[in-house]
């Protein structure tokens, strides 16, 4: 009897030592997309940065239908000042001091500041954008964008070199994303019309970013993201996110849908983030 009893125990000891370590292994999972999340939003604000520039100067040069119904970004609330007189040209766009609705659902305030030798589509052209109190659903957004005209690829698709150096303050004392990029975006389609919803950019390269908590991440872009001017994230591509002592991420935007998801898959277990 006393054997029997000694057997039972044993087994019940060892059937609680596999299960805390199942435990522990279940809280040993990897599962943490915020890295992905945090790049994929700096990637949306700053990118989206030069779209609203070149919707300003469309609309304040009358190269594109200036009512309200053919923005995509501007709305009755942004004012928009152009200097082409001075060298070099500057653009101003002024959302106000006060959060105001966009045409794209989303809140600003403050000031995108351009300089620029010449117009978007010339090549050679430099764009530089910086930031006085801008402010995107109150994430405030600092730091300097440099676009390069570099004229026709291979495939006599217009291209631009873009480079990024920003901060971006999160809401709600949500902390910062420190984010550098160093890009590729080809005009793909719609550069021969007057209105910007039928525009279409691949952005291709390579970026990097600092958390609030201080870990960094870096990432490349492995299939182009398609960037729709008539939606509000990108319909595709893949990058490949590296963050910090942890497992490489996969971030996918889909395959070509306008919508708010995207997916990451970590070890190959697939997890789904909604975009802001």
């Amino acid at each position: 009897m006393k054997k029997i009893s000694f057997y039972f125990a044993a087994v019940l000891m060892i059937g609680l030592a596999l299960s805390f370590n199942s435990c522990k292994k279940d809280k040993n999972i990897d599962a943490d997309t915020s890295a992905s999340a945090d790049d994929a939003f700096a990637e949306r604000i700053y990118n989206n940065v030069s779209n609203i520039a070149d919707e300003a100067y469309s609309v304040e040069t009358n190269s594109l239908k200036s009512t309200d119904g053919d923005r995509i970004y501007l709305g009755d609330c942004a004012t928009i000042t152009l200097d082409t007189l001075s060298t070099p040209h500057s653009l101003i766009i002024d959302f106000g001091e006060v959060n105001c609705l966009c045409n794209d659902g989303r809140y600003r305030r403050g000031k995108i500041i351009v300089s620029f030798t010449g117009r978007y589509r010339r090549p050679g052209s430099v764009m530089t954008h910086n930031f006085d109190e801008y402010y995107v659903n109150d994430n405030k957004v600092d730091g300097t964008k440099v676009v390069t005209n570099m004229g026709l690829n291979e495939n006599n698709k217009m291209y631009y070199n873009v480079q990024v150096v920003g901060v971006i303050y999160k809401a709600n004392d949500g902390g910062t994303i420190s984010w550098n990029s160093s890009l590729e975006r080809v005009w793909e389609e719609g550069i021969y019309t007057y209105t910007l919803w039928d525009d279409v950019y691949l952005i291709s390269g390579t970026a990097s970013g600092i958390r609030a908590n201080g870990n960094t991440w870096e990432r490349e872009i492995l299939n182009p993201l398609r960037k729709e001017l008539g939606c509000r994230h990108f319909v595709s591509g893949t990058v490949e996110i590296r963050p910090e002592n942890k497992a490489v991420r996969l971030l996918d935007f889909g395959n070509g849908e306008c919508d708010n998801i995207a997916t990451v898959i970590i070890n190959g277990v697939v997890y789904t983030i909604i975009l802001p």
